[in-house]
């Protein structure tokens, strides 16, 4: 009987004796092919971000990509969302990736890794974090000495965690992307690109495959690609196969064929339709892909959530919803869908599907309305809300200056002449970023918005004050204006006056939920005076029961805000998401099942921004069991273009 604990390279030797190979991942360049433990093989991938997934839903994901066929995962490491604040790494939670990873990988799943620094994604800053800002000159995505030695320290954390999990170690990971499509941005830096490999060669080995994603033309490749790394492109179902897979051959002659973001779907911006791409046209060139021999990563399989303040924005300025639902064949809720059988049917041409269950879609419930009750606005709670007070300044400073990089900031200043006609506040250089809700001494004025409404009227005394909320709604995750500042980013003018002397409170919002430091007000006035109090940033509070005597409750539910206008909800301290029903597509926001509890009642706080129903109707939200993604928008001309980027090329 042999002894349980031999020496590794004892143990080596008697694989190698008995004629099984070890564990390998390459590439025969020769065959065009990968090879993988010394056979050819060819990849179908899908794509999964787990950021935007709920730990508590990864392994129900992960095997229902696995009964689709799929071989292997392909997932983004956000940098921002492991490190927020510089020098702290989280990777606890929901941020667990390397939990995740092993999930995968006993799912019988391998792990496609694009770790960055920068993902994109639709994810805010395409995943760097704001704290690069804090140098204003720093040139992102480039050679610039101290955006080099930030993405050498974070890359030391991160990619000696991935070393174990590489597929020759025993893990899933069979390839690592560096960086992200970097042939669609200005800098065209190759000795940044050379940095990366170097870096990631140090920290990986020689034998990971290390690749890079661009758009499928010679122009995105010339800046995108660099020998050591292998060039791979991506392309959107109904175009020319042929004609894509010969711009990665201008890169790479020999080599696998490789779509690293083949899209089942589109992203949204709030203010345009959701994006809807049928089946049969992504069936079709996936057929197509597939009958050349090609890999494929179908990007997205699922694509779950942007919760809190996570999502992303494009240029010009045009944020992402809270959903990300992508129309992928896996629904925001992980749901099965027609598109998932329909490229299930396409894959099982190709090779052989697993045998056994698809798991189900998870069932939903209708919990009904909940009735909220004010608890003050943010000018009420404002000491609760910013615990060490304003900071004071000559002019307005950025949320990176006030290191709160995601949420909202208060600016405050007082009128400095009598304003009794109406007068002009104004944002000449469009420095309201992103969103300012406005008022004089609690009484709202109106709404700044960036490169959309960039002068209000106000009305107040000289002295009164006026309360700037600023609401950083995403920062730019493509293109060459992803160094986007938050805040008043430029001075605000009063008629042709300067305004100075500000007092600027950082706000802890999320940090106030969770220490119920918010909640209802007691004897409340509803005269209609009181009632202009609805029209400022207003929090709302509320309880929901989980009813009794129905078994496997809680379910994944959707709240939906009727006559509600613009804003952010917790549910037991989790921030779910921005909800703005006035401006769509999106009227719903997904409700896992892990963030409610029956055991009691589960409390709910809303920020409402703009205007809530609560004056002049019912103050209720509704948890229903089906989402609206895809409302009808009247004030829409056109429906925008799918797959299509040209639209943002001047802001490359």
């Amino acid at each position: 009987m042999l002894r349980l604990l031999l020496p590794l390279a004892a143990l080596a030797a008697l694989l190698r004796a008995a004629n099984v190979p070890e564990r390998s991942f390459g590439i025969d360049y020769e065959s065009n092919t990968f090879v993988k433990d010394g056979k050819p093989f060819r990849y179908i991938s899908g794509s999964i971000h787990y950021s935007r997934v709920p730990s508590y839903y990864w392994k129900d994901r992960l095997l229902k990509m696995k009964m689709a066929g799929l071989d292997a995962i392909q997932t983004y490491v956000p940098w921002n969302y492991h490190e927020s604040r510089m020098g702290t790494y989280d990777f606890f939670g929901g941020k667990d990736l390397e939990y995740f990873l092993q999930l995968a990988n006993d799912t019988g799943l391998l792990v496609i890794l694009r770790a960055g620094p920068y993902i994109c994604a639709e994810w805010d800053m395409g995943g760097l974090p704001a704290w690069l800002l804090e140098k204003k000159s720093i040139v992102l995505r480039s050679s610039d000495s101290d955006y080099l030695k930030a993405v050498e320290r974070w890359m030391g954390v991160l990619l000696p965690k991935m070393r174990p999990y590489l597929y020759q170690n025993g893990g899933p990971i069979i390839m690592v992307q560096v960086e992200n499509e970097y042939g669609s941005y200005f800098a065209c830096d190759y000795d940044y690109l050379r940095f990366l490999l170097k870096l990631f060669r140090l920290h990986l080995g020689d034998e990971v495959v290390l690749f890079t994603t661009d758009g499928a033309s010679q122009f995105h490749l010339k800046c995108g690609a660099l020998q050591g790394l292998y060039a791979t492109v991506d392309f959107a179902p109904g175009g020319n196969v042929t004609a894509a897979f010969l711009a990665q051959r201008s890169s790479e002659p020999k080599g696998p064929l490789v779509n690293s973001e083949f899209y089942t779907g589109w992203l949204d911006h709030w203010g345009h339709r959701h994006s809807v791409v049928p089946a049969e046209t992504i069936a079709k060139t996936l057929n197509e892909i597939l009958a050349r021999g090609a890999n494929v990563n179908l990007y997205m399989f699922i694509g779950g959530t942007n919760f809190a303040y996570w999502n992303g924005a494009n240029m010009p300025y045009m944020p992402q919803p809270t959903s990300y639902d992508y129309d992928a064949p896996l629904s925001e809720a992980g749901d099965l869908t027609e598109k998932y059988f329909t490229l299930r049917k396409v894959i099982g041409m190709y090779k052989e599907l697993p045998e056994g269950l698809i798991p189900p879609t998870t069932p939903k419930f209708a919990y009904g309305k909940v009735r909220l009750q004010k608890a003050g606005t943010v000018l009420e709670v404002l000491d609760g809300l910013s615990r060490s007070g304003p900071v004071r300044s000559t002019y307005p400073l950025t949320f990176v200056e006030l290191k709160q990089y995601f949420g909202y900031v208060l600016y405050r200043t007082t009128l400095p002449k009598n304003c009794v006609e109406p007068t002009p506040l104004s944002s000449t250089l469009n420095g309201v970023h992103d969103r300012a809700y406005v008022s004089v001494n609690g009484v709202p004025q109106g709404i700044l918005e960036r490169e959309k409404s960039l002068k209000i009227n106000i009305t107040g005394q000289a002295g009164a004050n006026l309360d700037i909320l600023v609401e950083n709604m995403g920062r730019v995750n493509f293109g060459r204006y992803n160094n986007d500042f938050k805040g008043l980013v430029s001075n605000l003018t009063l008629a042709e006056d300067i305004l100075v002397g500000w007092e600027i409170y950082p706000l802890d919002i999320d940090g106030a939920v969770n220490y119920d430091i918010i909640y209802p007000l007691h004897n409340q006035e509803t005269s209609a005076v009181k009632a202009l109090s609805y029209e400022v940033p207003t929090f709302y509070t509320g309880t929901l029961l989980i009813p009794g005597g129905i078994p496997d409750l809680p379910q994944d539910t959707y709240v939906n805000f009727p006559g509600w206008t613009k804003g952010q909800i917790w549910i037991n301290g989790f921030n779910l998401g921005r909800y703005w029903p006035a401006r769509g597509p999106q009227l719903t926001l997904y409700v896992p099942r892990n963030v409610l509890v029956a055991s009691v009642p589960n409390n709910i706080t809303v920020l409402e921004l703009e205007c809530s129903p609560c004056s002049t109707q019912a103050c209720d939200i509704e948890f229903v069991d089906e989402p609206n993604i895809n409302a009808t928008l009247l004030h829409e001309t056109e429906k925008p273009p799918l797959f299509v980027r040209e639209m943002w090329t001047k802001h490359l």
